[in-house]
């Protein structure tokens, strides 16, 4: 049994003398990237159109596990992922109900046209002194 103080194994580096190494400051330090949970929450309560909702929760929570395990390289390719998902499940659950709504309304305005031109054909009256005439 080993008993010599200070064990070396189980004690942080440290070092009593002043290291003079110059200091590195690295410009544009790596973000920890975004999981964007939040956004895939709500898409998948609300907005879940064709389930892209639901896809884009399961990589937020791959990327925020990533991301808690210390691989920044998977999180922020699940992050990328996740946040495609989410902007194709909100597009999708905003531009599909306005264009069935513009198309609605382009229908509508089409059929009341149509109607107000076919009033004139069955309106037509045959007059009896035109058959006289004749």
């Amino acid at each position: 049994m080993d008993t010599s103080y200070p064990r070396e194994d189980y004690l942080p580096m440290t070092s009593h003398k002043r290291d003079l190494s110059p200091t590195v400051v690295t410009i544009g330090a790596s973000v920890p990237p975004r999981d964007h949970l939040i956004w895939s929450i709500f898409n998948t309560i609300y907005m879940n159109f064709c389930c892209l909702g639901f896809v884009a929760l399961a990589f937020s929570v791959k990327a925020r596990d990533r991301k808690v395990a210390g691989d920044v390289e998977a999180a922020r390719r699940f992050s990328s992922k996740a946040r495609c998902y989410n902007a194709l499940a909100t597009a999708g659950s905003v531009v599909l109900p306005l264009l069935l709504a513009a198309l609605v309304v382009t229908g509508v305005l089409h059929l009341s046209k149509l109607a107000q031109d076919s009033v004139g054909f069955f309106s037509y009256q045959f007059n009896t002194s035109d058959d006289e005439d004749k």
